[in-house]
C-alpha cells in the first residue's frame, strides 16, 4: 500500500501500526522540510516521478552491531529508513550514503531520540541547504591558523596545553573540524557544511607540529591542512620529509603549499621587471606543487590549495592562481567564510600564544545574522 501516493510502504493496512507508521513518516516530512532553512527553488517532480518501489536491506557492513534495516520508501532526494536495534547512524551514513562523516545530516533531518526510538528516518540523499542560509542567518565557517608550539613569550607559539585545551572544547561543544578541501563544494554551492564547523591549519612547517599538535589532533581524530613552503624543509627547527610523510599518510593532515621561499608575493624584488615578477610569481606556485607531489607521492598527495606569505595576494597573484588551477587560497583576514566567500581570498583567523581560552571561543565565528556589518 501507499502513504498518500507518495512512498511506498512494506505493510498491511489493516494492522493499527500502519497508522501509527505513517503519521510518523508524515512527521518526519515536515521536520525534512523544517531543515532546510532557506527556500527551495527549481521545479518540483510529480508524485509519480517521485515514487519507487520498496527495496530490500543492504548487506551488512563490516561491524555492523546487529542487523541491518530496511529501506522503505525513496525519492531522488530522500529516503525513508526503518532502523533496527544497534544501528549507529554512522554506519546508517556509511551504508545509505557513502560516508560515515556525514552522519550529521541524518541527525539534522531528525527529532532527537527518532534512531532510539527505531522510528523510521529520513535520509537526505541530497543537500538540505547548501548554502547554510537560514531565515534570520547565514553560516560562516572559520579557518584558524597556527604557527609553532612550545614555550616562551613569542605570540607566534602556542603552548601544547593551550592547543590541547582547544581542542578539548570543540569536541565538547559541539564543533566539527572539517577538512579545508570541502570548503570547495560549499562554496560552489554544492556540499552542506555541519552546523559549527571549523578548519583547522598550520604554517611554515615548524617541527614543533610534529611534536605537539600532530599527537593531539590523531587523539581527537581532527584533520588539519599543513602549508609548507618546500625551501624550509629539512632546515633548522623546520619539519622534514619523513615527517611529512608520516603526518600525510596518516590521513589526518593534508600538505599544501605556503610558497617556495615564503617572500612576500606583492612585493617586487629591487630592479625587478614586470616580466621577471609574474614569473617569480609562477614559481612560488608551481615549484611547491611540483615538490610536494613528488617527494610524497606514496602519500599521494595533491596540491591544490595555497596560503599566502603573510596573507597578501594581487591582481599578478590571483592571476596565476587561476593559471595554475588553485582551488583555494586563504589569507589572514580574519572572519569566518560564507557560501559567498572567494574562494581564492578566504578569511583565516590567527590563534596567538597569549589568547586564552575565551579570546579562542571569541574567534569561532560559524554563523552571522543577516544584514549585520561584515
Amino acid at each position: 500500500m501507499q502513504f498518500d501516493g507518495r512512498l511506498p510502504v512494506a505493510t498491511d493496512m489493516t494492522r493499527p501500526s500502519y497508522w501509527r507508521q505513517h503519521l510518523w513518516l508524515a512527521s518526519c516530512i515536515a521536520s525534512l522540510a523544517g531543515c532546510a532553512g532557506a527556500p527551495r527553488t527549481g521545479p518540483v517532480a510529480s508524485p509519480e516521478a517521485a515514487i519507487t518501489t520498496a527495496e530490500a536491506p543492504a548487506p551488512a557492513a563490516e561491524g555492523w552491531p546487529g542487523a541491518a534495516g530496511q529501506v522503505i520508501g525513496r525519492n531522488e532526494k530522500l529516503l525513508i529508513y526503518q532502523p533496527q536495534r544497534g544501528d549507529r547512524l554512522e554506519a546508517i551514513a556509511a551504508r545509505l550514503l557513502g560516508r560515515a562523516d556525514r552522519a550529521w545530516q541524518i541527525s539534522e533531518a531528525n527529532p532527537e531520540q527518532a534512531l532510539q526510538a527505531l522510528q523510521p528516518l529520513v535520509v537526505p540523499l541530497a543537500p538540505l541547504n547548501p548554502t547554510g542560509v537560514r531565515s534570520n542567518e547565514f553560516q560562516t565557517v572559520p579557518i584558524l591558523c597556527y604557527h609553532r608550539f612550545g614555550t616562551g613569550s613569542n605570540k607566534m607559539v602556542v603552548s601544547p596545553a593551550s592547543f590541547a585545551a582547544q581542542l578539548e572544547w570543540l569536541a565538547q561543544h559541539g564543533y566539527r573540524v572539517i577538512r579545508l578541501s570541502q570548503l570547495v563544494g560549499f562554496l560552489a554551492g554544492r556540499e552542506a557544511l555541519p552546523p559549527r564547523s571549523v578548519v583547522i591549519t598550520f604554517d611554515d612547517g615548524y617541527e614543533s607540529v610534529y611534536r605537539h599538535a600532530f599527537p593531539l589532533l590523531r587523539k581527537h581524530g581532527f584533520p588539519a591542512t599543513l602549508f609548507v613552503y618546500t625551501d624550509f624543509v629539512g632546515t633548522g627547527d623546520g619539519l622534514g620529509w619523513s615527517q611529512l610523510a608520516e603526518m600525510a599518510q596518516s590521513g589526518l593532515v593534508d600538505v599544501q603549499a605556503h610558497s617556495k621561499t615564503h617572500r612576500n608575493l606583492i612585493e617586487r624584488a629591487p630592479g625587478e621587471t614586470d616580466d621577471r615578477y609574474r614569473q617569480a610569481v609562477a614559481t612560488e606556485l608551481r615549484a611547491p606543487r611540483e615538490m610536494l607531489e613528488r617527494r610524497l607521492s606514496a602519500a599521494q598527495v595533491q596540491v591544490r590549495h595555497f596560503a599566502y606569505p603573510f596573507g597578501d595576494a594581487n591582481e599578478v597573484v590571483l592571476d596565476a592562481m587561476t593559471r595554475q588551477r588553485y582551488d583555494l587560497g586563504v589569507t589572514v583576514n580574519p572572519g569566518g567564510n560564507a557560501f559567498f566567500s572567494h574562494p581564492l581570498m578566504l578569511r583565516r583567523t590567527m590563534i596567538f600564544g597569549d589568547h586564552d581560552l575565551e579570546d579562542f571561543k571569541s574567534r569561532l565565528q560559524t554563523s552571522r545574522r543577516l544584514g549585520a556589518p561584515w
